[in-house]
């Protein structure tokens, strides 16, 4: 363990955090950005509108993988975040629950919570059948505009003729998972930091009027799990990333704004057994379980009939206080998903298995690529839930 990964050891940020939809949430920024585009009939809870006077042209870039508390490590190597971190309209959101990519990438589209755009988790079970859908791997089926069925934010936008660009990786167009979050906007591939930055700054001056840029940069996260985060790789990428902020703040038009958020925190989690149950390999942990969806920090077990109580004490049993082991209308009476309509409802586990500190539950055989990641997310921990809103415009930079 690095000493710029250590605040993140401290309790504080270990315990369990409460997502702030409608207070200050991933799922609040694009609706005070229309707001402050001149969209009306939305919601301005972060106060964009503000910040934002005058500027009508704004790229909100979302970097995988950046959360609030690796900023300090992050900046040591990363200068114009340093400087972004430190300004004037830097804060802290949350994420939605759990903690994941699929999920939050949803919420910041859709500006709703999970339990209302229904992409609950990055594995889902399908309900009804035993098919699991993989949101990073989801094609056409099902049909992303039922599994997911609200307007989404940049279809707003372009109904009120704000002119809207994704620009992501090309691998990513059309997918399920593009379409689900950003359904509305021309979708421009780009491959690395370089072609990113041009992308973004030619999209920002595409349209004379109101423009939106959604852009999204998955290098980060992507060191973090292989490597773990503040490793030298995660550093690496770090400073790249920091290259691409550079480009963008230094080439914004007068007129223009770059608006960097997260999708979630990161933590690293011990080698060993003692960190890493192994739910394939303990015949106990698959007793009454007929599914299993989720990710390592967030379980979901959908159960056999009957089972559902026998598979709580057991889990319980097993895990002790490596995790909280819950029935699902526990978690959605208390709010932790937002408000779940009854379609939804089935795609979270009967059973939610959320892992505490630094524990996960592997699956060996289904999932062999996570026993070898060393930084995961997913969970309900402010190291996990915690991520930045920070704000660059040319005119007070």
């Amino acid at each position: 363990m690095t000493d710029a990964e250590a605040p993140a050891t401290r309790a504080d940020l270990l315990r369990p955090a409460r997502p702030e939809y409608g207070v200050a949430s991933l799922a609040d920024v694009l609706p005070g950005v229309l707001t402050a585009l001149g969209v009306a009939g939305g919601r301005d809870v972060l106060g964009l509108a503000g910040p934002l006077a005058g500027v009508r042209r704004v790229v909100v870039l979302l970097v995988d993988g950046l959360g609030w508390h690796q900023l300090p490590a992050a900046g040591d190597c990363a200068p114009a975040l340093a400087t972004l971190a430190a300004g004037r309209y830097a804060r802290r959101l949350t994420t939605g629950f759990p903690s994941t990519t699929p999920t939050s990438l949803v919420s910041l589209g859709t500006g709703a919570p999970p339990g209302a755009h229904g992409v609950l988790g990055f594995h889902s079970r399908i309900p009804g059948t035993d098919r699991m859908l993989t949101h990073t791997q989801w094609t056409d089926d099902p049909d992303p505009s039922w599994w997911q069925p609200l307007p989404t934010q940049l279809e707003r936008a372009a109904a009120a003729g704000v002119t809207v660009s994704v620009v992501s990786r090309p691998e990513f167009a059309g997918s399920g998972l593009t379409v689900a979050a950003n359904r509305g906007g021309v979708f421009l591939g780009a491959t690395g930091v370089d072609e990113l930055a041009v992308e973004l700054l030619a999209a920002l001056t595409a349209g004379d009027g109101p423009t939106l840029v959604s852009g999204y940069h998955p290098d980060l996260d992507r060191a973090g799990h292989v490597f773990g985060v503040d490793s030298p790789q995660w550093r690496s990428a770090a400073a790249e990333l920091d290259r691409l902020l550079g480009r963008l703040v230094e080439g914004l038009p007068p007129d223009a704004a770059l608006l960097v958020t997260a999708d979630h925190g990161q933590l690293n989690v011990p080698a060993g057994p003692a960190y890493r149950f192994d739910l394939d390999a303990d015949a106990r942990l698959r007793a009454g379980v007929r599914v299993v969806a989720g990710e390592p920090r967030v379980r979901y077990l959908h159960t056999e009939p009957a089972a559902t109580a026998d598979v709580v004490a057991t889990w319980r049993g097993v895990l002790g206080p490596a995790a909280v082991v819950v029935e699902r209308a526990e978690l959605v009476e208390a709010g932790w998903f937002g408000p779940v309509p009854a379609q939804h409802l089935a795609r979270i586990g009967d059973v939610v298995v959320i892992c505490q500190e630094r524990f996960v539950v592997l699956a060996s055989e289904s999932e062999p690529g996570a026993t070898r990641l060393v930084g995961f997310h997913g969970g309900a921990t402010e190291v996990e839930l915690a991520i930045p809103m920070l704000l660059a415009a040319q005119s007070f930079v």
